[in-house]
């Protein structure tokens, strides 16, 4: 299985080539830089292995929720690429790609939204595959419930809010890896579980992950957050 995966959700964005089951990575740090470097190195990746985008299975990317340019950037690399080669997409939840990142049987993802919110989800893990436990929420930090049980936690959000989230479920939470982020080399796993199953779509109908709709508060808005006008 050959996959070419990328994410660029966070400020850290990555591009990764799966191939038989061995990973490359390249990371790209601060979102000023992701735009010049994802297809450079790219094609880095497929230079270095021998490959062509045409010798791909299929095009991953880091559907979101997180920041928009960067999903943005990822879906239409992605689309550019698959649509020249022929080739169908997989689009992974970037809260997925940290769950399974996480490496835990149940793990509650909370990464910050901005605007006072957190986007969250919890999942149960397996071999490269992950179950939804609870739909992807984008919610104020104190309105979060964990689903019951014990659960390992990943995300910002996390160190972002720590008395909402960190302190509030300490009862219910077995670790907390609040460094964690969304990066390809877990987009490329979850695309080759979802080519085997026959999930990829078409290059035209592949988007983003959108949870919430309104992208900007207004000046009484912030203020009542605790922000500045």
């Amino acid at each position: 299985m050959k996959i070419l995966a990328f994410e660029a959700s966070s400020e850290l964005a990555s591009v990764a080539l799966l191939v038989d089951g061995a990973i490359a990575t390249r990371r790209i740090e601060g979102a000023s830089r992701h735009s010049a470097a994802v297809l450079g190195q790219a094609r880095e990746l497929l230079a270095e292995a021998g490959l062509s985008v045409s010798s791909l299975d299929a095009v991953a990317f880091g559907a979101g929720p997180g920041a928009f340019t960067g999903l943005r950037l990822a879906c239409g690399v992605a689309q550019g690429l698959a649509l020249g080669a022929d080739l169908g997409i997989a689009v992974i939840g970037s809260l997925d790609a940290i769950a399974l990142q996480a490496g835990a049987e149940r793990v509650f993802v909370a990464t910050d939204a901005r605007m006072g919110e957190v986007y969250c989800a919890a999942f149960e893990t397996g071999e490269n595959v992950l179950r939804p436990v609870s739909p992807i929420r984008c919610l104020a930090p104190e309105d979060v419930e964990l689903p019951p049980g014990c659960w390992a936690a990943a995300g910002s959000a996390f160190r972002v809010w720590p008395d909402a989230l960190h302190t509030r479920f300490s009862d219910q939470l077995s670790v907390c890896m609040d460094g964690l982020t969304a990066r390809a080399d877990e987009v490329a796993l979850l695309g080759a579980a979802s080519s085997v199953r026959g999930d990829l779509v078409s290059p035209e109908t592949a988007v983003p992950i959108y949870v919430r709709d309104k992208v900007a508060l207004t000046t009484a808005e912030r203020l009542a957050r605790g922000g500045r006008a």
